[in-house]
């Protein structure tokens, strides 16, 4: 059970729903797919909705990670899905479980994710971009190696964006770990495997 209840959407504080705005910039390069069904991720709101100030603050942030990255939706999901293996953050794994099969991960590349760098068939360039998260986790820098590893194809711009997706998603791992936030049933249900009723 969650150490503090997330509240309903209709428990929510007139605030809240502004606050909501600020996922969606104004201005974007890149559109959220729309998909009927798909989780919504209401524990996690509920439990911002606890304090309306700062949830706008941080979708402010998160809304440029999601919708004007200039990494490779391909590269943004591998990164968030890292940082999630790595802090053990299941709720957030899940969730970009489904995120990144939108941007066109395969069951099979997430696996390898969960694993590392150290897993088979990574280009030496993606296997860099996960170790770059490992070693922002766990030491707060991208080590030299990796650094220049990711030189080969990233700007500044691109490195930035890389790190400040870590740090977004470490601070949101952060959160459902010490709220011990549960998953929610649409997110379950969403990736439980189905079997027809002939089985």
């Amino acid at each position: 059970m969650a150490r503090v209840e997330p509240l309903r959407p209709n428990e929510w504080p007139k605030t809240m729903r502004p606050a909501l705005e600020a996922m969606i910039p104004s201005e974007r390069a890149i559109e959220r797919p729309v998909h009927e069904g798909r989780p919504q991720a209401l524990n996690t709101l509920g439990t911002f909705a606890h304090h309306p100030a700062l949830a706008k603050a941080y979708f402010t942030f998160n809304g440029h990670i999601m919708m004007n990255t200039t990494l490779s939706l391909r590269h943004r999901e591998m990164v968030v899905l890292r940082v999630g293996s790595v802090l053990g953050c299941v709720y957030e794994w899940a969730q970009h479980v489904v995120v990144g099969r939108d941007a066109g991960l395969t069951d099979l590349d997430i696996a390898r994710i969960t694993f590392g760098p150290t897993a088979p068939f990574w280009s030496p360039f993606e296997a860099a971009l996960l170790r770059s998260v490992d070693e922002i986790v766990k030491a707060g820098a991208i080590g030299e190696a990796t650094w220049a590893a990711l030189r080969e194809e990233y700007n500044v711009q691109q490195i930035l964006d890389l790190i400040f997706t870590v740090g977004s998603y470490q601070i949101l791992a952060s959160m459902m770990g010490s709220f011990d936030l549960e998953l929610d049933d649409d997110l379950v249900a969403y990736l439980t495997p189905q079997t027809s009723s002939g089985e």
